[in-house]
């Protein structure tokens, strides 16, 4: 059983991490940009110089990895599944340095007996160098056989709920095709879960072919937010959230559709969805973004 006290104060060791252009290039690869080399807007994220770096490829760098299998956490960790990802950027990465990653528990949610739990991280990207604090990121583990945790005793609110998308038609949309190696790439970020790519781990977790990772699903939404919100600017993506709904097969196409949200002087809000086109299964749901700076019109749809 998910023991609260020993989370609440779980000893992550902070993580610097250094990286390179081609680090960058690769994650850029690795969520399809570029899959049409003579896109020229594409290009400034894998060719040098002045390259751009996608800001969601802080998930790649300084994450606690598999924790909540040790077993002090008390969790039964084959039971769990990515419910939420949150992330926000104060500041453009740059193309090559050292990340450090500071990593705590700051929340936990008893939904009771039988329907599981819920368990926030919170991960402060900073500058290894001057300190600065380049991005914060929420990962939601939804733990579904550990509710009931607390006895009937007090656990944490729940995060504030990602809003759904509105019931009117998207304002934009943007088809992304998927590789059917994707996950064989991606992984190569550091996810080397077997499920994405090996068939004895797939078949056994009930998938009739390996699934793609869901943050790469997840980087392939930042990069339709860049380019239909942000005017082609990764800079100025102010942050990303949304739900995992559903898993994607490597070959699908994926469809990411955009609304926009409220708006002030600084800055633009949007609501988003990715459904699989082939399939009509919604992926992510909930989506949430914010396009700092001035607000841009959204361009046309694109692929649809």
């Amino acid at each position: 059983m998910l023991n609260d006290e020993v989370l609440r104060k779980w000893p992550f060791a902070d993580v610097v991490n250094a990286y390179s252009e081609d680090d960058c290039i690769r994650y850029a690869l690795s969520v399809g940009i570029a899959a049409d080399p003579l896109d020229a807007d594409d290009l400034r994220y894998v060719v040098e110089p002045d390259l751009q770096v996608l800001p969601t490829f802080v998930a790649t760098v300084g994450a606690p990895g598999a924790w909540a299998s040790d077993p002090e956490t008390g969790i039964d960790w084959m039971q769990i599944l990515h419910g939420e990802h949150r992330m926000r950027f104060f500041r453009a990465l740059p193309a090559r340095g050292a990340l450090q990653s500071r990593t705590r528990v700051t929340g936990l949610v008893d939904k009771g007996e039988g329907k599981g739990a819920l368990v926030t991280t919170t991960r402060d990207v900073s500058d290894a160098h001057s300190g600065q604090l380049l991005a914060q990121v929420e990962h939601v583990s939804f733990c579904r056989a550990d509710g009931g945790y607390s006895q009937g005793g007090a656990s944490d609110a729940p995060l504030a709920p990602l809003p759904a998308a509105p019931s009117q038609a998207a304002q934009a949309c943007m088809e992304m095709p998927t590789q059917r190696n994707a996950a064989l790439l991606y992984r190569l970020n550091g996810d080397r879960n077997p499920i994405h790519a090996v068939p004895s781990a797939w078949r056994k977790a009930g998938f009739e072919r390996p699934i793609l990772h869901g943050l790469c699903t997840y980087g392939m939404a930042a990069q339709a937010l860049v380019k239909l919100a942000c005017d082609g600017d990764a800079a100025r993506l102010g942050s990303i959230a949304a739900r995992f709904s559903a898993p994607v097969y490597p070959g699908e196409t994926l469809v990411f559709s955009l609304w926009r949200g409220s708006q002030t002087a600084s800055e633009q809000s949007f609501h988003f969805e990715v459904h699989v086109k082939e399939r009509g299964v919604k992926v992510l749901s909930h989506g949430a973004a914010v396009a700092k700076a001035r607000p841009l019109p959204m361009v046309d749809s694109v692929g649809v």
